[in-house]
């Protein structure tokens, strides 16, 4: 009798826990400044899913739960990998877009940077 009191409030405990960290980190996947975080925020989420879906089976007793679980974690490193694919084709796809002289804009910063200076030596403004 005690036990399954105990088993009930740790499940509560970790169930509010999983709660907090749930919007811990949908609040990084609105505001992640980069897609990796973001990604790496989406995979959390999972993790985190997972975990209620434990702490459920736990807690209901129906040992179902852990087949859907083992089957979400699947999918979710299938998704994390793809997410990865995208972020390594688009870095690609973005530095060959880029010159081989190393950019455009900063490149021609430096370019007027250098005439400005060569004009002060010749006694121009």
């Amino acid at each position: 009798m005690i036990a399954a009191s105990i088993v009930s409030a740790a499940a509560m405990v970790a169930l509010g826990i999983l709660s907090l960290a749930f919007l811990l980190t949908v609040y990084r996947v609105v505001a992640g400044p980069t897609l990796p975080d973001r990604i790496l925020a989406l995979d959390m989420l999972v993790a985190i899913a997972i975990g209620f879906i434990a702490v459920i089976a736990i807690k209901t007793g129906f040992m179902l739960y852990i087949d859907i679980a083992i089957a979400l974690g699947l999918v979710g490193f299938l998704a994390t990998v793809a997410f990865a694919r995208f972020v390594l084709t688009q870095a690609q796809s973005d530095a060959s877009k880029q010159p081989p002289d190393g950019g455009g804009k900063g490149s021609e910063s430096l370019h007027k940077k250098t005439r400005k200076h060569g004009r002060r030596q010749k006694g121009g403004r």
